[in-house]
């Protein structure tokens, strides 16, 4: 399997970091925070999807609720707005979808 989730977790910071932009200093440690303690369920969704012990649609149900979870976690952080949240946990699952695609792919 051809998929790093230390990487990964990596270029969703980076995402989320894009997307609140000036807010980046009260964010970045809570976003650390949630994406470390998120680290074994999102490498476990992806390692079950590759390995084709869950389907697509199971996986992508996954997703939208680790979407919610992480909007939920930013709307926490009182500096930023409900968009940025929602801009902010959308493109770090994105980035994990992505990722997971590839390894997928690279898989099959």
């Amino acid at each position: 399997m051809n998929f790093d989730i230390n990487e990964v977790l990596f270029q969703m910071v980076g995402a989320i970091k894009q997307n609140v932009g000036e807010n980046w200093d009260e964010v970045r440690n809570p976003a650390n925070v949630f994406l470390q303690n998120r680290k074994e369920r999102l490498a476990l969704l992806a390692e079950l999807l590759i390995s084709k012990e869950i389907t697509q649609e199971r996986f992508d149900s996954r997703m939208e609720d680790e979407k919610l979870i992480a909007e939920a976690h930013f709307h926490a952080i009182a500096v930023i707005s409900k968009a940025i949240a929602q801009r902010a946990a959308n493109a770090a699952i994105d980035i994990f979808q992505k990722a997971v695609k590839t390894a997928l792919n690279v898989a099959n």
